[in-house]
């Protein structure tokens, strides 16, 4: 099976290929180095290297940094290792920025022709005549007078904003961005890559094309709200094909799909960089973003993101996915590669009455339906910690852990039954407990029954581990919905617990993740935990009613 699953892009693909009109498949992921990479990314890079791998093509990375003023080098590299990160080999990695001169000396080529001209409208009197279908009183300037307010442009004579430079197409066509759409405007910034060469910076519309037909781009893959950019991409393409360096064909062609848009979460780099920024998350590697590094941090797996992609598909129609299928998918991708162990997140202190000493239990990583082997030494001694939901005092019916009167069997271990409960102003602060001799693991001769299973760990050898408990970073599916997003923060997306797990953890990679039973996936945190104080990171909580097996 290919990365890319079939759809009306590889039929698109496969047609051209099979009829010579490219020679070679070549794609692009072309971000803007304005901020770090989402989920919503993920398809195009899936979409873009995936193609190249599935048919013998190449793709390049290539950053449209046409804009000074908000791109930086920090998010360059970030974006870099981003798509390393998923998996995937640029055949070269590539800026916008580079070919700055020869977009220049085909903006000379348009102008000579009569196909731009230097405007000085304000941005406000631009937008008002072309909502008119008006033209600009400057659209008919002379090419000699065009040609040198272009040059003194350039040279920075003028100051940021005061000129543009735009394409002479139509005042009043029907598709509003065909309306003598602008090539260039002055920005007296520097630029992280290009340095202080250029004060004359092209706009994504008459650059997009270029970069692409400079380097021999066949297919250029970009989401639906370009659609009607495409006219301006045919523009620049036709009206300077053979001409300032750029060869007559083959000439790329612009697809569209749908973006990849899901629940609970935003996809929009101005809403993201306000979370950062404003303090309601901790950086762009917070586990509870949508970035690629919150992602990663949070120990989703890359091979679940790529999965995660091919399921939901390439194609033209807009929809929102839920999140419940992202958080199956990396379940599905975490199940059979995370060994199960135990840990408790609230911890209640548990003393057997007829327990001494301590013995170490030979416990299974994995569940019958695996089919991996493998286990651990799992201690056992005198005082234990059980998670305080699995005890109730006065019990809801059809309860199944442990009660006055009800027993319960300890994960891989005994069978146990209450004696005592010690309580401190109406708290449980203690249970005293002994267990069933001759019941250690599961032995449905014994003749007991237990009510339930539930999970342990030793106090003598446990693990002191902080928790950190994520969940969805918006209470609403949409959060826009009422206005303003940040009303629809959920107050409980990170809750932090301080807990135990099991001693055998200490030996693993710190890359490991395991399955903490009935209480989901987990790794440690990559950024914040060390030995002797363990951070670890929710992933993604378990299907409910899960059962231990």
């Amino acid at each position: 099976m290919g990365l890319v699953p079939p759809c009306f892009i590889t039929e698109i693909v496969e047609k051209d290929l099979r009829e010579g009109k490219y020679q070679k498949l070549l794609t692009r992921f072309p971000p803007e180095p304005n901020g770090y990479l989402h989920i919503g990314h993920a398809r195009s890079i899936v979409l873009n290297f995936g193609l190249a791998l599935d048919y013998g093509g190449e793709c390049n990375l290539r950053y449209d940094d046409t804009n000074p003023e908000t791109e930086k080098e920090e998010y360059a590299r970030a974006i870099e290792e981003d798509v390393r990160w998923l998996g995937f080999t640029p055949d070269r990695v590539l800026y916008a920025s580079d070919y700055f001169e020869t977009m220049y000396q085909c903006a000379l080529e348009l102008i000579r022709e009569g196909k731009a001209y230097v405007d000085d409208l304000s941005e406000e009197e631009m937008s008002e005549l072309r909502a008119q279908g008006k033209p600009s009183p400057y659209r008919n300037r002379r090419v000699e007078e065009n040609l040198e307010l272009f040059e003194r442009m350039r040279r920075g004579e003028f100051p940021t904003g005061s000129r543009v430079l735009r394409a002479k197409i139509d005042p009043a066509h029907p598709n509003f961005k065909l309306r003598d759409p602008v090539l260039y405007r002055i920005v007296h910034a520097p630029h992280y890559h290009a340095g202080n060469r250029w004060t004359i910076y092209p706009l994504y519309d008459y650059a997009h094309p270029l970069e692409d037909f400079i380097e021999g781009v066949s297919h250029s893959l970009c989401t639906l709200e370009f659609e009607n950019n495409r006219a301006i991409y045919d523009w620049v393409i036709e009206n300077l094909k053979g001409k300032c360096g750029l060869p007559l064909s083959p000439r790329p062609h612009q697809y569209e799909f749908a973006r990849l848009d899901l629940t609970h979460t935003v996809l929009s780099k101005r809403k993201l960089i306000k979370l950062v920024e404003g303090g309601f998350v901790s950086g762009w590697d917070d586990p509870r973003l949508p970035t690629l590094r919150a992602l990663r941090r949070r120990g989703v797996r890359p091979e679940a993101i790529r999965e995660f992609v091919r399921r939901t598909g390439i194609s033209r129609n807009e929809a929102r996915i839920e999140m419940e299928l992202f958080e199956e998918v990396v379940r599905d991708d975490l199940n059979p590669i995370a060994p199960r162990v135990l840990g408790v997140l609230e911890p209640l202190r548990v003393v057997l009455t007829n327990y001494q000493g301590e013995e170490w239990i030979d416990a299974p990583y994995w569940p019958r339906d695996i089919g991996r082997e493998g286990s651990r030494p799992l201690p056992f001694s005198q005082e234990i910690y059980i998670e305080r939901s699995d005890f109730s005092l006065d019990p809801p019916k059809g309860w199944k852990r442990l009660a006055p009167g009800q027993r319960v069997r300890l994960r891989h271990a005994y069978v146990m039954e209450l004696e005592d409960v010690v309580e401190e102003k109406g708290e449980v602060k203690l249970l005293k407990a002994r267990i069933l001799p001759g019941t250690l693991g599961a032995n449905p001769e014994d003749g007991i029954k237990p009510k339930g299973v539930i999970h342990w760990v030793s106090a003598r050898h446990a693990l002191p581990v902080e928790f950190r408990l994520y969940d969805r970073l918006f209470l609403t599916e949409d959060p826009e919905e009422g206005g303003d997003f940040l009303k629809n923060l959920n107050p409980r997306a990170l809750e932090v617990k301080q807990g135990f797990i099991e001693p055998s953890v200490a030996q693993d990679p710190p890359d490991t993740r395991y399955q903490l039973e009935r209480l989901g996936y987990f790794w440690q945190d990559p950024v914040d935990s060390r030995p002797g104080r363990l951070v670890m990171n929710r992933i993604v909580p378990l299907k409910e009613g899960y059962r231990p097996q």
